[in-house]
């Protein structure tokens, strides 16, 4: 079994706090009590590596409302000031000094509620002192450039989906840098995937980054995540939606109230609040889990059959290539990812010798009928590889061929038409995609103009799959082969704006 010293905080939190109002999980100045799952989580979060020390740094909780995250939350900052180290600094972070208040008044609460507590802890209106220690808890708002000089050892962050942008979070991220065994948690609802800046929040971008973790396409062990929230597939005013997005449903989590709330709460905001979804200005474009369902444990066999997908950026986003097979059930497999690290400034180019080489060394390792690509910025590398003898083929993604080729692999993926080997970089690309409708068709776009959030490796797959089914179907003939000499002129009907550009 995994060390921890969640069971110390377990037991700390259940022998001296208190629950601090009426509520279905009990009345108020009855012992806390942790639920299985709030075991599981505090466990979790508190796990320790091989030589005693904290294995995480941050951590990522997303519950709805209702399900008692305030008062563990608190009970966890209680245990940090009561038993933390020396001169240790607590804090309660939120968008406003209001809501950051929730969470430290719950503990203030619990202070006042508990004789052993109230013994050892000096309370103030807006501060807890331990004066055997020298450590404080005290709660701060969205108020960024108020925050430096702080030194944190733990730091609860409620409802982190307020925020209205970073500023707060990266002030409390780098003041905890001079600790030995720093832990900020955020604990919060899902939100509206913007902040007040038009860019992804930092609510949603954690997520994103917890999901690649969860996935192991990420390795980091610093970072926590465990997040509840309803298949968005299922009917929101079902209770198998109700109770597979609260842990606590029927707990501490009362049904009859999520009856009541129904009726008088908009759609979109039950669905965020009780449900823990993440609003969105697009609709999305595959079913959730359909993607999923088409995994296969397979891999490509040398000289396999297949037509390569080629979508590329120069220096703004992500450039990859994407490999098909031409068979009865086409199989998806990414081959090379370029994709701009959050970290790279505006220099960062993709590295044009390597896509180039990449793509000759695919041509080597499989029977390539067909690079189908968007010459798009990239016409040079493509007149090169064509005067080499490879079968480049232009893919413009243009509305009259992107609405025919979406619809294919849509069928394909929710028919089960197709297979993938399960690559969660992809997944996340194709997760991603959303739908952009107009009259001239339906096709793959971005949520929003500039999103960072990736989709090439989904607009190569739909469009080498398209190919790669005519190939199936035609046998050994050749395509038509555009001239690439002609690659400045304008394409007919030309619409690059929904991906990278």
């Amino acid at each position: 079994m995994k060390k921890s010293r969640g069971d110390n905080i377990i037991d700390f939190s259940e022998a001296l706090c208190s629950i601090t109002k009426d509520s279905v999980a009990g009345a108020a100045g009855e012992p806390l009590i942790f639920r299985g799952w709030q075991k599981q989580l505090t466990r979790g979060l508190f796990a320790e590596k091989p030589d005693g020390s904290l294995k995480h740094k941050v951590g990522l909780i997303g519950l709805p409302r209702k399900n008692g995250k305030s008062a563990w939350l608190s009970a966890l900052a209680l245990e940090h000031l009561v038993l933390g180290p020396n001169g240790g600094e607590t804090y309660s972070c939120a968008a406003e000094k209001e809501q950051a208040k929730i969470v430290f008044g719950t503990a203030k609460r619990m202070v006042e509620m508990q004789p052993e507590l109230s013994e050892i802890l000096d309370v103030y209106r807006d501060a807890i002192y331990n004066p055997k220690t020298g450590s404080v808890y005290r709660a701060l708002s969205a108020e960024a450039f108020s925050k430096e000089g702080l030194s944190p050892t733990f730091i609860a962050f409620d409802e982190l989906h307020a925020q209205p942008n970073r500023e707060l979070w990266d002030v409390m991220s780098l003041a905890m840098g001079a600790r030995r065994e720093p832990l900020m948690v955020a604990i919060t609802t899902a939100g509206v995937k913007s902040d007040s800046t038009g860019k992804d929040s930092i609510c949603y971008q954690l997520y994103e980054y917890g999901k690649r973790v969860a996935s192991g396409e990420v390795v980091d062990p610093t970072f926590f995540f465990a997040w509840w929230e309803a298949n968005p597939d299922l009917d929101y005013r079902e209770v198998e939606a109700w109770d597979q997005a609260n842990p606590g449903f029927g707990d501490i989590v009362a049904k009859d109230d999520f009856a009541s709330a129904i009726l008088r709460t908009p759609e979109a905001e039950f669905k965020t609040k009780r449900l823990n979804v993440w609003t969105a200005t697009s609709d999305t474009w595959l079913p959730h889990g359909a993607w999923d369902s088409c995994i296969a444990e397979r891999e490509l066999v040398p000289g396999e059959k297949v037509v390569l997908g080629f979508d590329g950026s120069f220096n703004g986003d992500c450039t990859v290539i994407v490999a098909v097979t031409c068979e009865e059930v086409p199989h998806v497999v990414p081959l090379h990812v370029w994709e701009k690290p959050e970290e790279a400034g505006a220099d960062w180019q993709v590295p044009i010798l390597d896509v180039e080489e990449a793509v000759r060394q695919a041509c080597k390792n499989y029977e390539v009928v067909e690079i189908a690509c968007d010459p798009y910025r990239w016409a040079r590398t493509f007149q090169v590889l064509e005067e080499e003898g490879l079968p480049v083929v232009i893919f413009p993604q243009t509305a009259s061929r992107m609405t025919p080729a979406t619809t294919r692999f849509y069928e394909a993926v929710v028919n089960k038409n197709l297979s993938h080997n399960g690559d969660p970089t992809m997944a996340r690309h194709v997760g991603n995609a959303t739908l952009r409708v107009d009259q001239r068709g339906t096709r793959l776009a971005k949520e929003k103009p500039g999103s960072t959030r990736r989709i090439d490796l989904a607009v190569s797959a739909v469009m080498a799959l398209e190919r790669a089914v005519w190939w199936h179907g035609q046998g050994n003939f050749m395509p038509v082969v555009f001239d690439l000499s002609d690659l400045g002129g304008n394409y007919e009907d030309q619409d690059f704006a929904g991906f990278d550009n």
